[in-house]
């Protein structure tokens, strides 16, 4: 009972060279199961030639591997004095090795697991049966021989476990990843009518038997239920145990075994305080796969519907609608083809024929409104079009904009006496925008570390600041600033600018 140590005889599957090993002990179970119980190293290397990858194994690698099989005691080599004909013979030690009991149970193990999820479970109705037939004889197991009784016990528990796997295991396959993704593919529509009538009829017959055994078991009394229980301890402790578990007393560990198998199965049908029984989650669980196939396969439906284009089908039911006589008769055809319609409630900025809050939308005058798709790759068609000849326009605008730029300057120009324009010295209200013109001198000078600048007119100055301030008085208001003095310099050509504004040769 207290064996809770390292099993060795598990540890070729988890080194690292465990896919030697195990081909090794697998080759070991195939023969095993054929009644060839003992192998030669020459006929294990003949028969590891057949896989791929072993084909540059050598025989000292063979000799190692086998010598850490037995050291794990998952091989047992006996000697062939049979074959030993010469004292190097004798000195090699010729062996032939067979399987260890622990080791046959552990590959058998490996070979279940591998084809655990192939197998899978299913949901017979056959063993409600058999377990309601047991519940039912329990009166009769009440006082028979021990043998009749294990039995009997063994019988039921075999039909229980075999319930509770099959299920588990069927069900659990909804829940992995694989049957999530076989569940949104196209090619289970083809099943789902096969999926749903099977859980279908199994959940019909988990009604009916579970119904039965539970009102079965809802008749035991307590004192029928203990010494019934007792009497299965009783048969249970008198088979005869190896010898490793007659080291132990045996009967407290039986008693909590059955005690707890019993209340498991009374769980499972009959519901406890404050709780349900298992069949009930079963039946859950079983309801929320049919409604999760059903959504499924619906969706998978409407997606496959997406791509299909309607265009005829909209052009076959507008023909429809035109043929018919009268609203009434629309009325009737779009109830055929579209059914119980919701009502939806538009409003627009149009003009109505009429002010009539009772009138209907079919007394009204038919609308047009110009829709525009609702993709993000949707562009407005544009209308090719040619463009006017606005030459003329052009010339005319910008004669106008030379002569507004010729008067500035012939107004600007006016107060230059010989070559300098002195603000303090204008005494005439000036228009605003020869105020901004010299204020736009005077910045376009002060950013220059020199002092000068050049106007837009090609005329080259220098600024400076005489003492005190000047006011300029202007038709917006006056301003009052620094008396700034304009002095404009000789071009390289020897003509300067004369006080109209015009440049004179010197």
């Amino acid at each position: 009972m207290n064996n809770l140590g390292v099993i060795q005889e598990t540890a070729y599957l988890t080194t690292g060279n465990t896919p030697q090993y195990r081909r090794i002990m697998r080759i070991f179970y195939q023969e095993y199961e054929k009644m060839r119980f003992q192998l030669y190293k020459e006929e294990i290397m003949e028969l590891l030639r057949e896989y791929p990858g072993f084909e540059e194994y050598a025989m000292e690698q063979l000799k190692a591997d086998l010598n850490m099989l037995v050291e794990w005691k998952n091989l047992t080599p006996i000697q062939d004095p049979k074959r030993v004909y010469t004292i190097a013979d004798y000195k090699n030690k010729q062996f032939r090795y067979s399987m260890s009991e622990y080791a046959v149970e552990i590959e058998r193990l490996t070979v279940k697991l591998e084809n655990l999820f192939v197998e899978g479970g299913n949901l017979s109705s056959s063993y409600f049966v058999r377990i309601e037939e047991a519940i039912s004889r329990l009166n009769q197991i009440r006082g028979a021989s021990p043998k009749e009784t294990n039995e009997w016990w063994h019988n039921l528990q075999e039909d229980f476990k075999r319930l509770n796997q099959n299920y588990q295991d069927y069900l659990r396959e909804f829940y992995s990843g694989r049957a999530q993704k076989l569940l949104k593919s196209v090619e289970f529509i083809l099943h789902k009518d096969h999926f749903i009538s099977y859980l279908r009829e199994f959940i019909q017959e988990l009604q009916v038997n579970a119904t039965r055994i539970e009102g079965l078991m809802q008749q035991i009394t307590p004192q029928a239920e203990q010494e019934l229980l007792e009497q299965v301890i009783t048969s249970e402790l008198k088979v005869p145990r190896s010898l490793s578990e007659l080291k132990e007393p045996m009967e407290p560990y039986v008693r909590e075994n059955i005690l707890g198998k019993w209340e498991a199965l009374k769980r499972w049908f009959v519901p406890g305080e404050g709780g349900i029984s298992e069949c009930a989650r079963v039946l859950d669980i079983t309801d929320e796969i049919i409604r999760k196939i059903i959504q499924n396969a619906a969706l998978i439906v409407q997606l496959q519907n997406w791509g299909i284009s309607r265009k005829d089908d909209y052009k076959k039911f507008i023909s429809m609608f035109l043929d018919c006589s009268d609203v009434t008769e629309a009325h009737k055809l779009s109830a055929h083809l579209f059914g119980i319609q919701h009502i939806r409630h538009y409003k627009v900025n149009d003009s109505r024929s009429t002010d009539s809050i009772n009138s209907s939308t079919y007394e009204e005058e038919p609308m047009e409104f110009s829709l525009k798709p609702r993709t993000r790759t949707y562009r407005p068609r544009v209308d090719k079009s040619g463009f006017e000849n606005r030459a003329f326009e052009k010339l005319v605008q910008r004669n106008l904009y030379l002569k507004q730029m010729q008067d500035e300057r012939a107004l600007v120009m006016r107060y230059v006496d010989g070559r300098i324009l002195d603000l303090s010295q204008i005494d005439e209200v000036v228009p605003a925008s020869t105020r901004q013109t010299l204020l736009r001198w005077i910045a376009a000078a002060n950013l220059t570390g020199s002092g000068k600048g050049r106007t837009e007119y090609g005329q080259d100055y220098r600024l400076r600041k005489k003492e005190g301030t000047c006011t300029l008085h202007c038709e917006d208001g006056n301003l009052i600033m620094p008396a700034y003095v304009f002095e404009f310099l000789e071009e390289k050509n020897g003509s300067s600018a004369n006080a109209d504004g015009a440049v004179l040769d010197s």
